[in-house]
């Protein structure tokens, strides 16, 4: 690329390495591309996470119309009785051991184990499937049973309903994405792809989509459940 540049333009020899090193393609530090994309793009909806939970907060605390108590609108009556947040507790359950079987895949792919990171993968892709599920019946109780919708609450504040479903509605698409995009990571580690490749990155790249994934709920649980 640096022969491009014409001769005769006053360029700093400088500038031309540059344009030289762009043109080669180098690697400025030891982080594969996919490594580092992924990372930036964790940041990025880092950002979009913490403005929906911030404005969350501030919502939460400016409005003066009761705030609905969590413990009894996320309760579930099992056996006469009504237990709060007992559906809540198994979803984080879930999903946080989610997190130690998408490390073990980690594990096992980098020891070259294809059936046991290809099980590995298929069984926290299980987890995220269950959760979502699990969420998807939450979603109905609370539509179909206690009338809550986006743009109208009648068990207390309006904004309950659309800060809800905004929140744990995004998380939900997250893990429903992650759970396609895990599946298909464990038909190319089955088939033997990245063996042939020489490297078993893509099931770490997959592995920190799916721990911001359970972190970011952790927050979401702490903040929309426990407050």
């Amino acid at each position: 690329m640096s022969k491009m540049i014409p001769d005769s333009l006053p360029i700093p020899a400088g500038l031309r390495g540059v344009a030289s090193d762009w043109a080669a393609d180098k690697q400025a530090f030891p982080v594969p591309w996919g490594k580092a994309m992924m990372w930036i793009f964790l940041l990025s909806d880092t950002f979009v996470f913490t403005c929906f939970l911030t404005a969350y907060m501030n919502v939460r605390i400016s409005t003066t119309v009761p705030w609905p108590n969590p413990s009894e609108v996320f309760a579930l009556r099992i056996g006469g009785a009504d237990i709060p947040l007992i559906l809540i507790a198994i979803m984080t359950f879930i999903l946080i051991s989610s997190s130690g079987t998408m490390a073990m895949a980690v594990n096992f792919g980098y020891r070259r184990d294809r059936a046991k990171t290809a099980a590995l993968l298929l069984t926290t892709a299980a987890f995220g499937l269950t959760f979502v599920g699990m969420q998807a019946f939450e979603w109905t109780k609370l539509i179909v049973e206690e009338g809550v919708r986006p743009w109208g609450n009648p068990l207390g504040a309006a904004q309950f309903g659309s800060s809800f479903f905004m929140i744990t509605g995004f998380h939900g698409a997250h893990v429903s994405a992650g759970v396609i995009y895990l599946s298909v990571v464990a038909l190319r580690v089955w088939r033997g792809d990245y063996e042939r490749k020489g490297t078993y990155e893509t099931v770490e790249i997959a592995g920190l989509y799916w721990h911001f994934v359970d972190l970011v709920w952790v927050f979401i649980f702490a903040l929309f459940y426990l407050w």
